[in-house]
């Protein structure tokens, strides 16, 4: 495939590097497909591809992964938007919509704070679900004013 390195090769747009850990343990189809490459984390909600090697050859869609992609269905209420602590964009808004606020952040702070968080093997993109998080709430917040 010809594609510009670390640019999905479907939305050509510029990719979030993930470590190999995070493929391996975010995959329902055998591990035998993961090859020894750069892999990137592709965030367009538009496009089915969730992981896709720096080459472009190798391509891993929404239906390969073993959790949905918060990533790939903002808008759904029932995805995971913290997938350590089993926060979901439904839970955070009802949360919001009925207290004007949400418990989320400091709930995952907590756990943070007590090394049990998982970001790297229970993201599908590979780190801090935080920023993800506060960008909802904000959006959330803007949306109900």
């Amino acid at each position: 495939m010809n594609n510009q390195p670390g640019y999905c090769p479907i939305t050509r747009t510029k990719g979030k590097k993930v470590g190999g850990a995070t493929v391996k343990s975010m995959l329902s189809v055998s591990l035998r497909t993961v090859q020894d490459k750069q892999y990137y984390f592709c965030r367009e909600a538009n496009c089915d591809v969730v992981y896709f090697s720096e080459d472009g050859d190798q391509l891993f869609y929404t239906h390969d992964i073993r959790e949905r992609v918060y990533q790939k269905e903002p808008h759904n209420p029932d995805v995971l938007i913290c997938y350590c602590f089993h926060h979901s964009l439904g839970a955070i808004q009802q949360e919001l919509e009925s207290t004007g606020k949400t418990s989320a952040v400091d709930d995952i702070n907590v756990g943070i704070q007590s090394g049990q968080c998982a970001c790297d093997w229970r993201n599908p993109q590979g780190d801090c679900c935080l920023g993800n998080v506060h960008r909802l709430i904000k959006q959330l917040s803007t949306n109900h004013d």
